[in-house]
């Protein structure tokens, strides 16, 4: 994840429009103005909207939840920001007796189920779902309310977001989509099937193996950087350290294959490490994992970056060892850099994995 891109990974992966069949095969991760969605490769969409942008004094979050599949229905909650020791933070633990209340266009929609302050959000009701998505669809004041003080959610793009997960779970035309024409041109039977969870093994790495050559594996660092060169589109942009002084560090995975580290580039709050795979001896066929990793421990490797500094948003991703090369097992971010709590308000993934442990 090079330190150019760290502020695009929580934009739009690409704002273009796909066929259901396409985008079906594509994780998407999607934002416009003050919402996101990200579909994971299950089919699973998930939005999430904020305050606006410059409304940072009560911050609030909203996350609506819809599972593919043509009877789906949405879940959504609710989370109440700011500061620790603010008036805010204060007011959001009263949500445990003082539940939240929905208000939209000055119309009250009753209260929320309790707040859990120990998973930090309350639950919408689905009369309180039902409304939002209508409101959402068009110019609405949408507030969360404890007591005197109000929280207000934007709608600003959430229609796009609504359409790109319509788009996502082939519902454009249904009568079940978030953006419903006057009358569907296509029944619901053709809104696309949950895909399952795919499972992946984790094989973990021998260290002490046998070369397979007999031999001990011996490059120099220049050698080293060279041949791995070749792996990388723009060097200068995702690796700029690749040939610096500072160390490579290799490691055997079996005992034809090494794992070769080496740090890629550091930024104001992030850093990236290159992570490769290669063959032991002649041909050495290195191949690119990433370069944005942050930890390597056991055949799993990690890359946690933030938004920004504070670290109110963050992305992740991770790789196993499968015995002949790295698979991704995870990646997610938290949503909108939008100051709800640190470490992210959501988990928003785009690639969700079984893992399964080899014995």
């Amino acid at each position: 994840m090079p330190k150019k891109l760290l502020l695009p990974i929580f934009a739009a992966i690409s704002s273009a429009l796909f066929s259901a069949a396409s985008i079906a095969s594509t994780p998407v991760n999607f934002n416009s103005q003050d919402w996101q969605v990200a579909c994971d490769n299950t089919l699973t969409c998930r939005l999430a909207g904020y305050q606006s942008d410059n409304n940072n004094e009560l911050p609030v979050s909203l996350l609506l939840v819809r599972r593919a599949g043509a009877n789906a229905t949405v879940d959504g909650q609710v989370k109440l920001g700011g500061a620790k020791e603010s008036a805010a933070k204060a007011l959001m633990q009263l949500g445990n007796r003082h539940r939240i209340s929905l208000f939209i266009n000055d119309k009250d929609y009753g209260e929320t189920r309790p707040f859990s302050a120990t998973a930090g959000y309350a639950e919408l009701t689905s009369a309180q779902v039902t409304a939002l998505l209508e409101a959402l669809t068009k110019s609405s004041k949408i507030e969360l309310v404890i007591r005197n003080a109000r929280w207000q959610l934007s709608d600003k793009g959430s229609n796009a977001v609504m359409l790109k997960a319509d788009e996502a779970q082939g519902r454009v035309g249904t009568s079940s989509a978030f953006i419903r024409t006057n009358s569907p041109t296509k029944p619901n039977s053709s809104v696309l099937a949950p895909k399952a969870i795919p499972s992946i093994q984790l094989v973990t790495p021998n260290p002490k193996a046998t070369s397979s050559s007999k031999k001990k594996f011996a490059m120099r660092s220049s050698q080293l950087s060279k041949i791995m060169k070749s792996t990388i589109s723009d060097v200068d942009t995702n690796c700029p350290n690749l040939s610096d002084n500072s160390p490579w560090r290799v490691s055997r995975l079996n005992s034809r294959q090494l794992l070769a580290q080496h740090d890629c580039w550091a930024g104001a709050y992030n850093t990236g490490m290159g992570v490769w795979v290669l063959n032991d001896s002649e041909p050495y066929k290195p191949t690119l994992v990433t370069t944005g990793a942050t930890d390597y421990s056991s055949g799993k490797i990690t890359s946690v970056q933030k938004g920004r500094g504070i670290g109110d948003c963050i992305y992740k991703a991770e790789w196993i060892w499968t015995g002949k090369d790295f698979e991704k097992s995870h990646e997610s971010t938290t949503g909108l850099c939008r100051m709800i709590e640190a470490g992210g308000a959501w988990q928003l993934p785009t690639h969700v994995t079984d893992v399964k442990i080899s014995r």
